[in-house]
């Protein structure tokens, strides 16, 4: 069969060479999905329960999750280098290189997941300083202390959960996740509202069952990789201590850029909710709402984004770059219909959608909570219109990462969000110009930039491996 030269197979590509696969996408992404929305499921939950006291409390959770949000960025992000090592080895049955990447991959996320609980324990006095309203700031503090200190097991179970995503695995943390919000369910119950004998201990009961959800979340995993044959080597007998210098800087040079490109991002959020606290309690919680709601949808595509990074991954270690291409592209046609789907549920239920988080039959807080209302359905057009636009960008950041490419990327993210997206929302949100829209506004210009320069990044270097693969061939 004679060979097809690179320019003539960008052309000759169909819309079904890319739709044939939207099958096999589904398989892989939709339990990562179902996990990732169990992690926003138990914001979520809190956030509703948490509601039901007043805006003041839900602007505590509000503020006390903002720095959650940019530790866990860091963590979350630098375990996403476990799984383009492990896929690459997994596609070419190097079951001593995947092993190797798992181990040290697990130690680094364990020690990291230590400094960041006690980086944001130490931080609290930081609330003081940022200008946001006292009576939100002594309501965060209690929560904060035992949410942070959940950040430990938390990364650990990503650093498992990198693990088993890389040897398509997917559905075992989603397991784990699903049991781990059932839980997270029942203790805020009864821990929130004080019900079946146990003390009302309101927003502190929501940090008690994230922090023992989180606990159970790690063992389950584990205990269902032990009982697996294609996971149960790599999770048992594994020496700890045992290191090898070159792996763990192999890591760290995937996995420290991976995290800035996730705190970039989840940083500007967190800017968001620290510029709406400027703007007063109600914008503070109407902004939290936004967020919740816009973050669910984030984590479905976010499931594309990991099978993204799984699939490239396995292509890059069989040298199929044309494959690799196909496939990255059919994932990035899929998240767009799926972004699309969920800007147009935005648009229609805008006005609806916020009343879920508050409780109007609460005839003390009722002109508070009828103002957070109003705000967070506006902000929610925002969010509709940037769906696209975020949705591109983390699949093709998926891409990146599945090709080990993350340094240029970082410096794109960077850009992106905080040399063009911060300023547009520092300049539009304030009081006497969009106020809390503005803010979004930001986001929206930070969201569409990063889009747009990552496919320029993605397209430029599959294109150069393809090239180079042909070259070879016929030489």
């Amino acid at each position: 069969m004679a060979k097809i030269k690179p320019k003539d197979y960008f052309y000759r590509m169909q819309l079904k060479d890319y739709t044939k696969e939207f099958s096999y996408n589904w398989k892989l992404a939709s339990p990562v999905m179902l996990g990732m929305l169990g992690h926003t499921f138990v914001s979520f939950v809190d956030n509703i329960m948490v509601g039901q006291l007043g805006t003041a409390e839900l602007a505590a959770v509000s503020l006390g999750n903002s720095f959650m949000f940019i530790a866990m960025s860091l963590g979350i992000g630098f375990s996403t280098a476990i799984t383009p090592l492990i896929a690459e080895a997994d596609a070419a049955k190097d079951f001593v290189k995947g092993k190797s990447s798992f181990k040290h991959g697990l130690f680094l996320c364990t020690v990291l997941g230590i400094l960041l609980f006690l980086m944001v324990f130490f931080a609290k006095p930081l609330m003081y300083l940022m200008k946001q309203p006292e009576e939100v700031v002594e309501l965060a503090i209690p929560y904060l202390d035992l949410v942070a200190f959940s950040l430990i097991p938390l990364i650990v179970f990503q650093g498992f959960k990198q693990f088993s995503d890389g040897l398509s695995m997917t559905k075992y943390p989603m397991y784990a996740t699903v049991l781990a919000n059932i839980i997270n369910v029942i203790l805020n119950y009864v821990l929130i509202f004080g019900k079946f004998g146990f003390p009302e201990l309101g927003i502190v009961g929501a940090a008690y069952g994230t922090l023992v959800s989180r606990f159970i979340m790690v063992w389950y995993l584990w205990f269902l990789l032990r009982g697996k044959e294609k996971s149960k080597a790599y999770v048992t007998n594994i020496k700890f201590f045992i290191l090898n210098k070159l792996m763990i800087k192999k890591i760290i040079n995937i996995g420290a850029p991976s995290a800035m490109q996730m705190f970039f991002e989840v940083a500007i959020f967190t800017a968001a909710i620290w510029l709406s606290g400027l703007l007063g309690k109600n914008p503070q919680a109407a902004n939290q709402i936004a967020l919740n709601l816009s973050s669910m949808t984030f984590m479905v595509v976010t499931g594309l984004s990991v099978a993204s990074m799984i699939r490239v991954g396995n292509q890059k270690g069989l040298k199929a770059y044309f494959e690799l291409r196909r496939i990255a592209f059919s994932l990035f046609l899929m998240g767009t219909m799926l972004a699309f789907g969920f800007a147009i549920i935005f648009f229609a239920l805008h006005n609806h959608l916020p009343k879920l988080y508050v409780d109007f039959d609460d005839a003390k807080n009722l002109v508070d909570n009828t103002e957070v209302i109003t705000i967070a359905s506006k902000l929610l057009i925002a969010a509709a219109i940037f769906q696209i636009s975020d949705s591109i960008q983390v699949l093709v950041l998926g891409a990146l990462r599945g090709l080990q490419d993350v340094k240029i990327p970082t410096i794109i993210t960077f850009v992106s969000y905080w040399l063009i997206g911060f300023p547009v929302s520092w300049f539009f949100g304030k009081e006497d110009a969009y106020g809390s829209f503005g803010i979004w506004l930001g986001l929206l210009a930070g969201l569409t930039t990063a889009a747009i320069l990552l496919y320029i990044r993605f397209n430029y270097l599959t294109k150069k491996l393809i090239n180079t693969e042909h070259l070879k061939a016929r030489s």
